[in-house]
């Protein structure tokens, strides 16, 4: 450090003239004798130093300070903690031994880097964890977080120890392309098949409606078991309802079969497809596969008219019908001749047009209570559209069209969204969307507001209305293909998208409950998903409130039961149930307001995951491809002691040194004031002892 000052530095020699002369007059001449000589040149040089420095201060110096911070590379270690590391004739190793020289290697690192732990399977951890208890593996979650953490520190490499098995994410070789540093990678596992046979998968509708019959589809693979035989089971309760022998001809076998299975009672049904167990297989939880159906009495009816023929048209109907309660007609207006009355929910693209104003339609409709979605798009007549009283307004003077993104109101109550849907929004393309003013009333429900550029708006993108008892939901701006198309490439499924349009769809369809007391939630669960629910409570005169005790009982199949309290949030109430097991759930729920009581009941299923044990040869390849991808290497487990030698002679691991400036006033440091005070007190003391005033 050191001080600089705006004026000429020699002007200090006249802060140090101005201390001499103030002690020369103050004690030249000592003409009572009043202190001995060495007192009078101590009091001398306290003045002399107090005044010089207060004399300096005014000259406003800075203190300039340079401070430099060294940072060590960091090495981030990242362990698989999934099921399928377990999966195999070494698990007693990997929960024993090899926890042992992974600990000896991130030791031997922390001696020259700063060592970051994360284990990672279906969750991200920085607990020190050798249960492999994940039930999926998902690579995408950890570069997501290294990204996040790690995007402007001095990262050396990651280590990842795994067996290369992944069932949920983007493949990692791809995921980790916005990774910037070397990848090194432990190949775990084994790549020899060993004698297992499994129900690789059983494919089925999760809803079904009652005396029709569901197909199953099952796959079943063994390895290393030519010449056994088995036997395939499908039961439901004590109730056996299908059987088949299979005899496995070859080492490396695979059989699919084709069965249906009749739906006599509705609810959710719970069924166990299993095969036999053979002797010295390597994993028998592989042969068991816990399935759980919906069986409904209908399928509810959507109609969609289109003015022409348009690509939302087919994003619309891929997404409804994803989901087996929905059916789905599609027309062009002109070739629509049915009636309308037999129809849960009408969606109208780009109606009314300037060829087509609906009409006698609209008039159908509306007399029938039918619910309507509206498409809005360039063929659009706003002028008819605003004479409809849905509850949006849009004048265009010019028909022009902007690129509006979507962006989430907070808002919003009419139903939830999830985490991944969120995470996703903020990434679609824009809809082609009316440029003109918007007026919407009071009771709408805005979903998505537009973004106009970098400019956030005001104007719904996505909203909801209802007129008496008539629901309205308008999405408006054409475009939502492309929705899709982005859903898939950014996640390589739909399921975002398809999400979005049927919260769309289940709004706007769905028979309006007017009961004083409601729960809402999923009725399937994954396992390793906590339940949760929401729940609405309304007085008499129908308005929401939250101030009553809302409770739940889940009762599972042995009749046990787990009483819950639901916390109140904003309005409405809100539970986080946690992680339950497999199986069937019944849930009873109660509140009071005032004198009356209101209870409702339902049901739900936890399905198990069983992903982790249908493979349990370990991806090699996928690992080197991985760590070749980031000039990393792979190494055994024989070689894992070798990435700490790897990494020490690689010349772009290096200590970074940062050099930090700051200007401070001398006269802000406390230090300074304290000095000037303590050379005037010992000044004033001398006095004072001496005898003098």
């Amino acid at each position: 450090m050191n001080i600089i000052t705006e004026f000429p530095f020699w002007f200090v020699i006249f802060c140090l003239l101005t201390g001499i002369l103030y002690a020369i007059i103050l004690y030249y001449k000592d003409r009572k004798n009043e202190f001995s000589p060495w007192i009078l040149i101590s009091m001398a040089f306290f003045r002399f130093l107090s005044v010089s420095l207060i004399a300096f201060l005014l000259l406003s110096p800075l203190l300039k300070i340079i401070i430099r911070h060294t940072e060590k590379p960091v090495i981030i270690f990242a362990q698989d903690n999934s099921r399928s590391i377990l999966t195999g004739k070494d698990s007693l190793f990997y929960k024993n031994e090899y926890f042992d020289n992974s600990k000896k290697l991130i030791d031997n690192l922390k001696n020259n880097y700063d060592v970051k732990y994360y284990s990672f399977g279906d969750e991200i951890s920085t607990i020190v964890d050798s249960s492999y208890s994940s039930k999926q593996t998902n690579f995408s979650i950890l570069f997501d977080e290294l990204i996040t953490r790690y995007s402007n520190r001095n990262v050396g490499a990651i280590i990842i120890a795994s067996d290369g098995i992944f069932n949920k994410g983007l493949n990692p070789v791809y995921a980790a392309k916005k990774i910037s540093f070397p990848i090194y990678t432990i190949a775990l596992g084994d790549t020899n098949a060993q004698k297992d046979i499994k129900l690789t998968k059983v494919n089925y509708n999760r809803i079904a409606y009652l005396k029709n019959k569901f197909p199953l589809e099952i796959i079943i693979n063994a390895e290393k078991c030519k010449g056994e035989k088995c036997k395939l089971i499908i039961t439901k309760g004590n109730e056996e309802l299908f059987s088949q022998n299979i005899n496995i001809t070859g080492n490396d076998f695979i059989q699919t079969v084709l069965t249906q299975i009749e739906a006599k009672e509705t609810g959710l049904q719970h069924y166990t497809v299993r095969i036999t167990n053979l002797k010295d297989e390597i994993s028998y939880s592989n042969n068991v596969q816990e399935i759980f159906i919906d069986i409904i009495d209908s399928k509810q009816k959507i109609l969609i008219l289109a003015n022409s023929p348009h690509p939302d048209i087919a994003a619309l109907k891929f997404a409804i019908e994803d989901k087996e309660s929905y059916q789905v007609e599609d027309y062009l207006y002109n070739d629509f001749k049915k009636q309308v009355t037999g129809y849960n929910l009408v969606i109208l693209h780009q109606l009314p047009s300037f060829k087509n104003s609906l009409g006698d339609l609209f008039f159908s409709i509306n007399k029938a209570k039918i619910p309507l979605l509206f498409i809005i798009g360039v063929q659009t007549d706003l002028n008819t559209f605003n004479k409809l009283n849905t509850g949006l307004s849009i004048w265009s003077e010019k028909n022009t069209f902007n690129e509006a993104l979507p962006i989430i109101n907070k808002e919003f109550v009419l139903f939830s969204i999830s985490k991944d849907l969120k995470k996703i929004i903020g990434k679609l393309p824009p809809l082609n969307s009316p440029f003109g003013r918007y007026k919407i009333l009071n009771s709408t429900n805005q979903l998505f507001n537009q973004k106009i550029g970098s400019v956030e708006t005001r104007n719904p993108l996505i909203l909801f209305n209802q007129n008496q008892d008539l629901k309205f939901g308008i999405i408006a701006g054409d475009g939502i293909w492309r929705w899709r198309l982005t859903n898939y490439f950014i996640e390589e499924n739909h399921n975002a998208f398809n999400e979005l349009i049927h919260k769309i769809i289940q709004y706007l369809s769905v028979k309006e409950d007017k009961s004083y007391f409601r729960i809402f939630g999923k009725n399937d669960f994954p396992e390793n998903e906590n339940v949760e629910f929401n729940a609405e409570v309304y007085n008499e005169s129908y308005e929401l409130i939250n101030h009553p005790e809302v409770e739940i009982t889940i009762i599972n199949n042995e009749g046990k039961k787990y009483p819950f309290v639901f916390s109140q949030t904003g309005n409405s109430y809100h539970l986080d149930a946690g992680s339950f097991p497999v199986g069937t759930y019944q849930y009873l729920a109660k509140t009071k307001v005032g004198n009356k009581t209101y209870k409702t009941n339902g049901e739900f299923i936890v399905s198990a995951l069983n992903i982790e044990t249908v493979n349990a040869i370990a991806d090699h390849n996928l690992l080197f491809r991985l760590a070749k991808s980031k000039d990393g290497k792979m190494v055994y487990l024989s070689q894992m002691n070798d990435i700490f030698d790897l990494i020490n002679e690689r010349e772009d691991i290096k200590t970074i040194i940062y050099t930090q400036k700051r200007l401070e006033e001398l006269i802000n440091i406390k230090w300074v004031l304290i000095l000037i005070i303590v050379l005037l007190t010992a000044e004033w003391f001398m006095r004072k002892r001496s005898g003098a005033y």
